[in-house]
């Protein structure tokens, strides 16, 4: 869990870097441009390399010809043909070394441009975008994608240019041996391309998608089936959740049977074509054939046996990397999707806002721009006041209170801020003076004391204590291990309560004059509740206060109810005026009085009752 306060002071913002472009085209361009010269040493490395790599080859057909060749063996074209051999191999494995880590370094190099460039885009996007977005799709991006790009920086190109040079100066090479039984040997490539067009028909590429979407649905089910299993069997639905992943599984079976009978044919007929079995037989009735027929020396037959197999290395090396491919090809699309996002403008001349009032006027805003969350808001918060947002799940209230730390900007009207509108104001101004607390928990894998100060990095452990004590979570952080040097997560775990005071006394330390608050006592017992409505009234001050609100405690201690509804204000004033008008905000609370059990006191002229349970 954080705060627009902590996000800010954590650490300094980096400048985006110069290849920072939303378009992914464009950025992966600029990226690789430093390393076109490591590229282009890593393709004529392996390309030497494997040119190389022919003369044991070589060596052995050029030995094999003159042993056999009639009349005395020439001893000295004997050894050179050897000493060349012994050479070419060590030229090989010295220059594919050398390729191979070369290759290896530039992809981590190329891999730490990406995450340099993500990190940038992520340190610019809107903070509400965070917050539409599952944190582990994210980190995939960021971890899991950037890395499926390793095969295509460090192993592909070499290999790629391995397997189409290698056959090309083998087929060179054989065509000066025998031009017919060159076009013999390349029959079984023939052959196996003749057969790819049948794997792209819209039937197989129709099985594909389907076969996609099965495999789909059946992680989706098991996701489910295993982060709900305790609902799930506390209503004893185990049966039913068992019946749906079974039911995925079933029509993965189907779509993968089809999928195979449509395949598995031409595949077979692919790989058959393809194997070195299957072309040493081409090549050994093609050869027996012109040499019964007295057209070819025997002698010749042997550069066929030992280079011809090496023919159809591009099309499997095609076959194997095509997984690779698709894989990287997804993950660039993913990582551009991430890239693509537009940072929030930021002002060229800001302006610094005089004082924190803060008025919304006639915003409008949606996430989709064809549904309107909220519907002309005009909402005025003086300083010294705690206003508090009430209404239906959907009503638009976690929207709106995201709107002043500037998680997003409104699509129509604006929202002001010490008479300055937002998109006026620098970011980093803007996060000093307004201070965010989530309903949703997330603290850093740190000590206690970093957590708290996180906001203010140079506070004393004093008023790190001061702000616990205020948050009501000092007694609990002293019965930890290592008292405020616990590190959570590794030392301690803490309840979703306890964050939560974590994060409160968070933004108690940052002291910014406007404090957001969505939900954020959601999981606190009701004495830890009541010790932060009286740390915040003690601080209060001039302090501006929006608080998204269910219960009824933080609603009797607010100075302001507004009430939304689809959208759109549908009733504001004190607690007292509105019960007296019979209202939604009446009939809100009489809803939770009827859920609370307990005493009638009164706070403020409101009758006050125990939290809802």
């Amino acid at each position: 869990m954080t705060t627009t306060t902590d996000l800010a002071r954590a650490s300094e913002r980096p400048a985006p870097p110069p290849d920072a472009d939303p378009r992914m085209g464009r950025s992966a361009a600029r990226l690789l441009r430093p390393h076109a010269w490591s590229f282009a040493a890593v393709v004529i490395l392996q390309v030497v390399g494997a040119l190389a790599g022919l003369a044991p080859l070589l060596a052995v057909v050029e030995l094999g010809r003159t042993l056999l060749s009639p009349g005395p063996v020439d001893h000295g074209r004997v050894w050179t043909v050897m000493i060349a051999g012994a050479a070419g191999l060590f030229v090989r494995l010295l220059l594919t070394a050398a390729s191979s880590g070369i290759g290896h370094v530039l992809d981590g190099r190329v891999q730490l441009s990406f995450r340099r460039l993500l990190a940038a885009r992520l340190g610019l996007v809107p903070i509400g975008w965070f917050s539409r977005r599952r944190t582990g799709e994210l980190a995939k991006v960021v971890g899991e994608d950037v890395s499926a790009l390793h095969p295509v920086i460090a192993h592909t190109p070499g290999e790629l240019v391995s397997a189409f040079v290698v056959p090309l100066v083998s087929l060179v090479y054989l065509f000066t041996v025998d031009w017919r039984l060159t076009l013999i040997t390349l029959s079984p490539v023939v052959l196996a391309i003749a057969l790819v067009p049948l794997m792209m028909t819209p039937t197989r590429l129709r099985e594909q998608e389907e076969f996609d979407a099965a495999m789909g649905r059946i992680a989706s089910s098991v996701v489910e089936f295993v982060q709900g299993i305790a609902v799930v069997k506390a209503f004893g639905g185990s049966q039913r959740a068992h019946r749906t992943f079974l039911s995925a599984a079933d029509d993965f079976v189907g779509v993968f049977l089809r999928w195979v009978r449509g395949m598995s044919v031409v595949a077979a007929g692919m790989q058959l074509a393809l194997s070195p079995p299957f072309v040493l037989l081409v090549v050994l009735i093609g050869g027996t054939a012109l040499i019964t027929a007295g057209s070819m020396a025997p002698a010749d037959l042997l550069p066929f046996l030992l280079l011809g197999l090496g023919l159809t290395a591009p099309v499997a090396a095609l076959g194997h990397g095509f997984d690779d491919l698709q894989a990287a090809g997804r993950a660039v699309g993913r990582i551009r999707d991430v890239l693509a996002v537009r940072p929030l403008p930021e002002p060229a001349h800001p302006v610094a806002p005089q004082g924190h009032r803060v008025e919304l006027r006639d915003v409008r805003f949606g996430y989709d721009t064809d549904r309107e969350v909220l519907r002309g808001i005009d909402l005025v918060l003086e300083p010294g006041t705690v206003t508090a947002v009430v209404g239906p799940s959907g009503s638009g209230k976690s929207t709106l209170v995201q709107l002043l730390p500037r998680f997003f900007d409104p699509t129509h009207g604006s929202v002001v801020l010490g008479g300055v509108d937002l998109r006026e104001i620098d970011s980093r101004e803007l996060y000093r003076l307004v201070s965010f607390v989530f309903q949703d928990v997330r603290l850093l894998r740190a000590s206690v004391a970093d957590n708290i100060a996180l906001a203010v990095p140079r506070a004393g452990r004093d008023e790190v204590i001061r702000a616990a004590r205020l948050a009501g979570i000092h007694d609990r952080i002293l019965e930890l291990p290592l008292g405020y040097e616990t590190v959570i997560g590794e030392d301690a775990r803490l309840s979703g309560g306890e964050a939560q005071r974590i994060s409160i006394a968070r933004a108690l330390l940052a002291d910014a004059p406007v404090l957001v608050l969505d939900e954020a006592t959601s999981f606190a017992d009701p004495q830890t509740e009541q010790a932060v409505r009286r740390a915040l009234t003690t601080l209060e001050g001039d302090r501006t206060i929006l608080v998204i609100a269910h219960r009824l405690e933080t609603v009797a201690d607010a100075d302001i109810v507004v009430v939304l509804d689809d959208g759109s204000i549908v009733e504001r004033g004190s607690p007292a005026e509105l019960l007296a008008r019979g209202g939604k905000f009446a009939e809100f609370w009489r809803s939770h009085r009827s859920a609370t059990a307990g005493g009638t006191e009164t706070r403020g002229g409101v009758p006050q009752g125990d939290e809802p349970r």
